[in-house]
């Protein structure tokens, strides 16, 4: 199908389905989700004369995976969006099958952007290509078609472009899967980004002790957070080891240092960037400010995405908030842009409440639509919050373990994701969107991101503890604006 065939038909899916999904009583307010259909990795993320740019992979026909577009948000504050017409289509020989994530530049007054061109051949063998297309005014783009082919040694899972300027010179990182079915990231660089170098596999394999880490690595970012070298990667085929890697796939990072002689990165053990069951994908950007933003996508793929209640309302999954990273010297803390506050009104502040083994609602602290801010003075034995009789975030002041769980999409048991907070709990920074809800610990040192499906009239907030727990709150309603 033509570009101006599939734009028109996806066109069509939004005006047929607009009711269906803005009914849904589970529509988030003030996260990114797709118009209709499903959505999945943040793409592209760049700001341009003030005006931040946010693509998602998007298949507006459906609500499973397939031949993939990219959904294209505006925003200049983080609060008010605006649907953009689809940047890219799959209509080309070389991205008919979807055009895959990857990222966007700025360069000589247009936008560039790179991503993985997606084709099953006639033997419905998987090819890839890394392609890139421009635009002079970021919302019509031109396609200029493949610039990078699958190198010797990999096969065609190899995608996911970010790409980047450092002292005159263009770098390329890629996902990649080896012929001996190994997980990696490799480098590239050009000096007019049509032409790419091979520079090698800067991490992953069997190198720094990682013994075949994933069997393959996606969505690969390395920048610098003040003078530590990040990699962040999302491998896939590791197994749950403790209270890591339980969700079917995992989003963390490597923290190092790139060696210039080797161009290998240095670097110690991996850490999720998410302990919760709905993360995925992560990109950051560069903001006109200094900050280096993150976003993911609330998901993971093959993690029983059809049984999401909102596929029956034609869409599916959502966007985390933008998160500021930074180093504390040890990990990288993530915390949500100032920006959000502009979201708030109905503000509530107690202070001094006591548990005394007791568990009780908070007068004025309800809703599906808020925010919290929540200081621990004192936690004998446990602190607990449930939300809407669905969700229940835990600590184990003894153990010094913190537990979210709810019950299983599927299966309805209760299924638990958990951290060690070797620290002590201190501070608790949560955000509910009517099925989200995103946990900040301790100043963003462990974060929890989940999709949450309470009934929807139910806003009870019970805060409990076994022993004597001591704290107080912050709690403002937040008005979304999409």
């Amino acid at each position: 199908m033509s570009d101006f065939n599939l734009r028109q038909a996806a066109n069509d899916e939004i005006r047929l389905h607009h009711s269906v999904v803005q009914t849904d009583p589970y529509k988030l307010t003030y996260h990114l989700s797709p118009p209709v259909g499903l959505l999945n990795d943040p793409n592209g993320l760049i700001q341009l004369d003030g005006t931040y740019h946010i693509f998602f992979q998007w298949m507006p026909f459906d609500t499973g995976h397939g031949a993939k577009f990219w959904g294209h948000y505006t925003t200049k504050d983080f609060v008010s969006w605006e649907l953009q017409r689809p940047a890219l289509t799959p209509s080309d020989w070389f991205d008919r099958n979807g055009c895959y994530s990857g990222s966007a530049i700025y360069h000589n007054n247009e936008l560039y952007v790179f991503y993985t061109g997606n084709v099953k051949n006639a033997a419905n063998q998987r090819e890839s290509y890394q392609c890139m297309a421009t635009s002079s005014d970021t919302r019509h783009f031109q396609k200029h078609g493949v610039v990078l082919h699958v190198p010797d040694g990999y096969t065609a899972h190899f995608r996911d472009p970010k790409v980047w300027q450092h002292d005159g010179t263009w770098y390329m990182i890629i996902g990649a899967q080896t012929e001996e079915l190994v997980g990696k990231a490799v480098l590239f660089s050009s000096e007019n980004l049509t032409d790419w170098t091979w520079q090698g596999n800067i991490a992953g394999g069997y190198e720094q002790g990682l013994q075949a880490f994933g069997y393959m690595w996606e969505c690969p970012d390395l920048f610098r957070l003040a003078d530590v070298d990040i990699l962040i990667v999302s491998p896939q085929g590791l197994e749950p080891e403790g209270m890591n890697y339980h969700n079917t796939y995992q989003s963390g990072y490597f923290a190092g240092s790139m060696n210039d002689r080797t161009g290998k990165l240095e670097h110690g053990a991996f850490h999720e960037l998410d302990h919760g069951f709905e993360f995925y994908a992560p990109q950051t950007m560069l903001d006109e400010h200094g900050r280096r933003i993150l976003i993911a996508w609330m998901g993971v793929p093959d993690q029983y995405e059809q049984a999401h209640p909102t596929v029956k309302h034609k869409w599916v999954h959502a966007l985390t908030l933008p998160r500021e990273l930074s180093w504390d010297g040890e990990c990288v803390l993530q915390q949500p842009l100032h920006e959000l506050q502009k979201l708030r009104s109905d503000h509530i502040q107690k202070g001094n409440i006591q548990l005394n083994r007791d568990a009780r609602s908070i007068e004025g602290v309800t809703g599906t639509t808020l925010e919290l801010l929540i200081h621990l003075h004192e936690i004998e034995h446990d602190f607990t919050i449930r939300m809407g009789d669905y969700a229940a975030f835990h600590y184990d002041a003894y153990e010094q373990v913190a537990t979210l769980s709810r019950p299983h999409l599927i299966e309805q048991e209760v299924e638990v994701r958990q951290c060690k907070i070797s620290s002590g709990l201190h501070t608790i920074h949560a955000f509910l969107d009517t099925s989200s809800l995103e946990l900040f610990i301790n100043q963003g040192a462990h974060v929890f991101t989940s999709r949450l499906f309470p009934e929807p009239e139910n806003e009870t907030i019970i805060f409990q503890s076994r022993g004597t727990s001591t704290f107080s709150l912050d709690k403002w309603t937040l008005n979304g604006r999409l």
